[in-house]
């Protein structure tokens, strides 16, 4: 009965040390007698007991790294607290295993150093402004050293940049000069754009009432040009009308009677004025040989009409 129970604890033992199951996504390095012998990959494999031995277990999956904080300094000599995190996979773990002693502390400060090399080359204001180009130098400098440990370097992300304290408030004056600068700055363009509206609108307005009093002398002018007209034309269709009555039997003896009526008039309206003297012609033919002149000059300007 105990060689029997013997026998059985053997062969679990035999069991458990050849029959290995593999996890998704995981890698074991085998080594059998103390070399390297193959790798496993998931699902079932067998190893000779006592003669085969798993070494090393890898996980295959992107594996977040925290990459310690550290000081770098920048071109222009301002020292700059900065953090970050890398994202890398182990790609072949025979080299994992063998390559480096331990590839996570490696690959950390080799993402340390590439990383106070990188933001050694920039400005401080220059760190802020490409992060992207930072980050994708690093991942640059860290996988052509980490493909000799197995190890592919997917991203390396920066959390932090943090500058001085002294360089912060620094920071935070000028950027408060800065908006200061584009208030003035936009308050000035809108008294500018004030005034140049206020003068557009003051020449508009000027041509406008300019158009108009242009307009209004024009049509004044062209209103006292028709009546002037209209006037020359009833004159003159008056003038007409009289000569034409004129020729008419009895004519000149009218115009005669209403010269000497007008005579008569003009020598009533002057002596009824008190302030004026009147010296009445002692010979009377005087009046008639008036009223004869102007039928004179009437028959005179009669082929004229």
């Amino acid at each position: 009965m105990t060689i029997a129970l013997v026998l059985f604890v053997i062969a679990v033992i035999f069991v458990v040390r050849s029959v290995k199951v593999v996890p998704q996504q995981h890698a074991w390095v085998v080594e059998r007698l103390g070399r390297y012998h193959a790798t496993l990959t998931p699902g079932l494999n067998f190893l000779i007991p006592f003669i085969d031995s798993v070494a090393y277990k890898h996980s295959l999956k992107e594996i977040p790294l925290d990459v310690p904080s550290q000081v770098c300094i920048t071109r222009d000599n301002t020292q700059l607290q900065v953090d970050g995190i890398l994202y890398f996979q182990v790609t072949d773990p025979m080299r994992a295993s063998y390559g480096s002693s331990n590839y996570i502390v490696a690959v950390t400060q080799l993402a340390q150093t590439s990383l106070r090399s990188v933001i050694g080359k920039l400005e401080l204001d220059k760190t802020f402004e490409e992060r992207d180009i930072i980050n994708a130098q690093v991942v640059q400098a860290i996988d052509e050293a980490a493909l000799n440990w197995g190890v592919k370097v997917l991203r390396y992300e920066i959390k932090d940049l943090t500058p001085p304290k002294e360089i912060l408030h620094a920071m935070q004056a000028q950027i408060t000069a800065e908006r200061e600068k584009r208030a003035l700055i936009a308050t000035s363009e809108g008294t500018r754009q004030q005034q140049i509206n206020l003068a557009e609108g003051e020449r508009q307005a000027f041509i406008a009432k300019s158009e108009g009093e242009k307009q209004a002398q024009i049509n004044r002018a062209q209103g006292e040009a028709a009546a002037i007209l209209a006037v020359a034309e009833a004159t003159a269709e008056a003038i007409r009308k009289v000569a034409e009555s004129i020729r008419q039997p009895g004519g000149e003896q009218a115009v005669q009677l209403k010269v000497a009526e007008r005579a008569v008039d003009a020598y009533s309206s002057v002596a009824a004025d008190a302030t004026t003297t009147l010296i009445v012609p002692s010979n009377m033919t005087e009046v008639a040989a008036l009223v004869s002149s102007a039928m004179r000059m009437l028959q005179a300007g009669r082929p004229a009409a």
